[in-house]
């Protein structure tokens, strides 16, 4: 009768002097590693929203940069424009921050503080979770903000950044 070792054990085959594991282990580490691989693509995705009755609907990737690094206070249309945040260390902010400012969530931190102490800045609002940014959003046009796509409901819409 066979029975697979509970642990894979690999053992050194004196023929040619290379380790190798049972057949069980090759197989189990196989569907590990299946399922790390096809975890990865489940990921969250991040999308940036604005009020319904925000006129704006699309942005480039530079004018979002702009109202989130407080280079840029009006939207392209003309309308009064603040971006909210999400709190640190939230796997949004970081895709966010790293998408579509190229920096990491310390590197952000550096810039508002640098801007904050000098009186050229303050940094944006942060909210406590998803569902009170989009509540936020969608009170008031003048806010932009971003959060994981399943957050989105009818009161905010989300835009296209090219």
């Amino acid at each position: 009768m066979f029975r697979p070792d509970p642990i894979p054990n690999p053992t050194l085959d004196p023929d040619t002097m290379e380790w190798t594991m049972t057949v069980h282990a090759s197989l189990r580490n196989a569907l590990l590693l299946l399922l790390l691989l096809g975890g990865a693509s489940v990921q969250a995705q991040t999308v940036v929203i604005v009020s319904t009755k925000n006129p704006v609907s699309k942005l480039t990737a530079d004018q979002l940069s702009q109202l989130f690094l407080g280079q840029a206070t009006t939207y392209y249309s003309g309308g009064r424009a603040e971006p909210l945040d999400q709190p640190e260390g939230t796997s949004s902010r970081q895709e966010f921050y790293g998408k579509y400012l190229n920096k990491s969530q310390a590197q952000m931190k550096a810039y508002w503080s640098k801007l904050a102490f000098s009186g050229k800045g303050m940094s944006p609002m942060v909210l406590a979770n998803s569902s009170e940014v989009v509540r936020k959003v969608a009170e008031n046009p003048k806010y932009i903000s971003y959060v994981d796509k399943s957050a989105v409901d009818a009161s905010v819409k989300v835009l296209t950044i090219q």
